[in-house]
């Protein structure tokens, strides 16, 4: 059993997955646990949709490429991915066999914060369970879009925070420690 230092030193971000596919007793077993986390007033704001039909993906992968291409002009940091989104072959949820997405109600004022903790908690539960996962930003344009909420049954009131891939990792994750060591950073002292 790792240590929890261990878990978040060595946890890392997986876009390469096996064909096996998750459960949704698993699924239903992360998304539970990873909900253990504070949350601003215990207000405990957040909501899950889970994608695993491949087809579904897919389609939502192409919408949200075709978004962002039309909107390259107006989101200047997106133009360093353009290659990627041009390819008709490239799949922004690297043909995971599932996605998470949390919501969080925006009647909560920190629904962010405490959102974005249960989608960490995701994160550092797929890496104890030997499971890849990946916070997956390109989706952010398509799954946030009201007619999209509706089709997969979100309440008005609850805004996209995390899209978050989860599968079997193609290959084995390596031991070795610290694959993507951390920038320096400032600490300033009082």
């Amino acid at each position: 059993m790792q240590t929890f230092e261990s878990l978040i030193t060595n946890r890392s971000t997986c876009r390469n997955f096996s064909d096996n596919e998750l459960q949704p007793k698993e699924i239903t077993e992360l998304i539970t646990t990873a909900t253990w986390v504070p949350s601003g007033s215990n207000n405990q704001p957040w909501h899950f949709v889970v994608i695993t039909d491949r087809d579904k993906l897919r389609a939502y992968s192409d919408a949200a490429k075709t978004a962002w291409l039309g909107t390259l002009e107006e989101n200047p940091h997106m133009h360093q991915y353009e290659e990627y989104i041009r390819n008709p072959e490239y799949n922004i949820f690297y043909n995971a066999p599932a996605l998470v997405i949390v919501y969080g109600n925006r009647e909560s004022h920190w629904h962010v914060y405490d959102c974005s903790m249960v989608a960490y908690n995701l994160h550092l539960l797929a890496e104890e369970r030997d499971l890849g996962c990946c916070w997956i930003g390109f989706a952010h344009n398509i799954l946030s879009e009201p007619a999209v909420k509706r089709g997969l049954g979100v309440p008005e009131q609850y805004d996209l925070v995390a899209p978050v891939i989860l599968g079997h990792p193609a290959q084995k994750k390596s031991s070795v420690r610290n694959l993507n060591p951390r920038k320096d950073f400032a600490i300033n002292w009082f």
